[in-house]
């Protein structure tokens, strides 16, 4: 069967393939691990994540295909509306309830990357950025790539979530990809209503949006390091480390807004 290569992320650029009903990508070293419990969650009634097909092989993984719209650069309008927002964070609370129903291995080679240093008793997807979301009709429907899933706390994975679809940014950082007129802290706000945020977790988010950013740019640090070419050319041309001063910047100078923000 002819295979399709499918667009996305830095990560596994130009690795990915679709062959019919099934994504044929590099398989994570915590694969069996995690379909099992991508088996375990299907089975317990949760439809928004694929199940495995087939066994690892080769080193790469066979997932099932999920059809939907994903949203790439530059990214289109109908990704950034206050609906789609709405969506993503009705998607994330429903992988975190049915996480917290469904048991894994916590003795599995969970990758450290983007895991929350407190650890956690479901499991995180740590990066459900726009292009590993599937949309269906306008609305977040499914979360895909788990190469960054980890046992962590519900808040962290919110955190990590709002970084990327408020999207947390300084107005600078936020222009480089067009995204500089959405309101970041009113979106703030409804991401938080719209997956119920508790009390505990909008006193304890401020923190988190600080220390995802601070591993995520941990995480550039050691691929610009090892010269991936793919996250030098991204690196360079948003402007290096600059730019990730003057989003930690921005985000200590905005706590006290957050925190507003949060509490109404």
């Amino acid at each position: 069967m002819d295979a399709e290569p499918l667009a996305g992320g830095l990560a596994n650029a130009g690795a990915v393939w679709r062959r019919g009903a099934a994504v044929e990508r590099p398989a994570p070293a915590h694969a069996q691990a995690l379909h099992g419990f991508l088996t375990a969650l299907r089975a317990g009634g949760f439809a928004g994540a694929p199940v495995p097909v087939g066994p690892v092989a080769d080193g790469r993984e066979r997932l099932e295909f999920l059809p939907g719209e994903v949203a790439l650069l530059p990214y289109p309008a109908w990704a950034l509306t206050t609906d789609a927002l709405v969506s993503v964070a009705r998607l994330l609370r429903s992988w975190h309830d049915a996480s917290a129903r469904t048991p894994f291995d916590p003795a599995a080679d969970w990758p450290q990357d983007f895991a929350d240093p407190e650890g956690g008793e479901l499991l995180c997807h740590n990066d459900a950025c726009a292009e590993n979301v599937v949309f269906r009709a306008g609305a977040a429907a499914a979360l895909i790539d788990f190469d960054y899933a980890a046992p962590g706390r519900p808040v962290w994975d919110v955190a990590m979530t709002l970084r990327y679809w408020a999207p947390m940014l300084d107005p600078a950082t936020a222009a480089q990809t067009a995204r500089d007129h959405l309101p970041a802290l009113p979106r703030l706000s409804l991401f938080a209503d719209a997956y119920g945020l508790s009390p505990a977790d909008r006193t304890a988010l401020p923190t988190a949006l600080e220390q995802t950013t601070a591993a995520c740019r941990a995480f550039v640090a050691r691929r610009v390091e090892s010269g991936d070419p793919g996250f030098l050319r991204v690196f360079a041309s948003y402007g290096g480390w600059p730019r990730w001063d003057r989003i930690q910047t921005w985000l200590s100078e905005q706590r006290p807004h957050l925190e507003r923000a949060l509490r109404t």
